[in-house]
């Protein structure tokens, strides 16, 4: 018998045989069931308590119940004995009905409110803009300010409800809503907005791929089913095979994406510096809240959609060389404006139009803004060769060395501390003041 089984059973053993005086609330339309424990020891039997309001108490539960992690306090365990079967939202607690009742006379409130903006917006969609003071230009402002000040009612309406929030932290939430949208942003801007930015900051993203950028939705990478922190290093057997992103939007309405990946710390030899080099390249994805999971190997399919315009190539590093950043950014296409040609990126980026790949000027010449962002690093490792060598991609036996700079200033005479030690007997000292070139 274990320590915690000794120090509960005179606790059990009083329970059985005091009696219970505990009143429990009891729902005359809910049927109580029975429960039924197991013996606190092998060698007796189990034993049937009996139905009614004696048996919601919890007085009788053996060591082995009592120990459970999934158990609590006796009002806790009849609660479970009474309302097992009973739906959330009709919970027997006076205290929890009542507060349901100010939430949806609060509700009834601000769906009233959005009845009158409704037809406010219509009144107003339907005047004529010349009678107006500002003209057009006021009239499509004043409906911009209405619309929002509805998105904002329609979330205040479902805040505070706890079936919403229910669903939501159940992963249940209808992303075409409002609400459930308003809480994903609030979720991602609570930690994952904070990680993306400081992965950011802290590997140079900015100024070193564009002048200034701020993520405005959830972007989150897997290769080969296993999800990536932001930044990772990644070996490149696992980063062979194309990676599937994990989307999310936060606004409204069917839009068109374009899906970049780069690496940002391809070696120049001629310069001396770093270019890029564009490894991945899809446009014209199209994309709502209702979406999340986009597989960049299946871009073009009837599934996915797209067009795929650069295929992927594997990311790889000679070796010696520093790691690489690698970056995907996704880019919002201009709304209106139609499909990007494909023919026309294929013509510019594939191919050769890989090295020396510029996201700011595919930007500008395409009208693109970066919504969403992610990243990881590969560096040279025992599979690099292999990867390299499957998919044609030479340089593997290239190895970037540093440099030694030999220094051109004049040996100097030894003075001071290191002239007095210039003996034979102070041989061991010599490393640290014989000059080294």
């Amino acid at each position: 018998m274990s320590r915690c089984q000794q120090v509960v059973r005179p606790l059990v053993r009083s329970l059985r045989q005091g009696p219970s005086s505990t009143a429990i609330y009891q729902s005359p339309s809910i049927a109580i069931r029975s429960l039924s424990s197991t013996a606190s020891r092998k060698d007796e039997g189990s034993t049937t308590q009996q139905q009614g309001a004696d048996a919601t108490t919890g007085g009788e539960e053996l060591p082995s119940a009592l120990l459970s992690a999934e158990l609590g306090s006796r009002r806790r365990r009849a609660a479970l004995a009474t309302t097992g079967e009973v739906p959330f939202e009709q919970l027997p607690y006076q205290c929890f009905q009542e507060a349901r009742k100010v939430l949806n006379q609060d509700r009834q409130e601000k769906l009233a409110k959005i009845v009158a903006e409704t037809e406010k917006i219509k009144r107003l969609e339907a005047a004529d803009a010349s009678t107006m003071r500002g003209g057009e230009p006021f009239k499509q402002k004043r409906l911009r300010s209405l619309r929002a000040h509805v998105e904002e009612l329609k979330i205040l309406a479902d805040i505070n409800d706890p079936l919403v929030k229910r669903r939501f932290e159940d992963g249940m939430g209808d992303m075409s809503k409002p609400i459930y949208r308003y809480l994903a942003n609030r979720r991602w801007r609570a930690m994952d907005y904070k990680i993306m930015t400081q992965r950011i900051t802290q590997f140079n993203i900015i100024p070193d791929i564009l002048p200034k950028f701020d993520p405005t939705m959830d972007v989150k990478m897997s290769f080969r089913g296993c999800q990536t922190q932001p930044g990772s290093l990644l070996s490149s057997r696992i980063t062979e095979v194309p990676p599937t992103l994990r989307m999310q939007v936060f606004d409204r309405g069917e839009r068109l994406l374009s899906v970049v990946v780069m690496d940002a710390d391809v070696p120049d030899l001629d310069t001396d510096s770093f270019t890029r080099r564009c490894h991945f390249l899809a446009a014209n994805i199209p994309w709502d809240p209702t979406k999340n999971l986009l597989s960049l190997r299946q871009v073009g399919s009837p599934q996915i959609g797209g067009d795929l315009a650069v295929p992927w190539l594997p990311p790889f590093a000679q070796k010696g060389s520093p790691y690489h950043r690698l970056t995907v950014f996704v880019m919002e296409q201009t709304p209106g404006e139609g499909p990007i040609d494909v023919a026309k990126l294929k013509e510019i980026y594939d191919g050769p139009g890989r090295e020396k790949f510029g996201l700011k000027s595919f930007r500008d010449k395409f009208g693109l803004g970066p919504v969403g962002f992610n990243m990881f690093r590969s560096e040279w490792d025992e599979h690099t060769a292999a990867v390299m060598e499957r998919h044609g991609i030479p340089g593997a036996d290239i190895e970037f060395k540093r440099q030694r700079i030999v220094t051109l200033k004049t040996p100097r005479a030894a003075k001071g501390w290191e002239a007095k030690r210039q003996k034979p007997k102070y041989r061991g000292l010599w490393k640290y003041s014989k000059r080294i070139a």
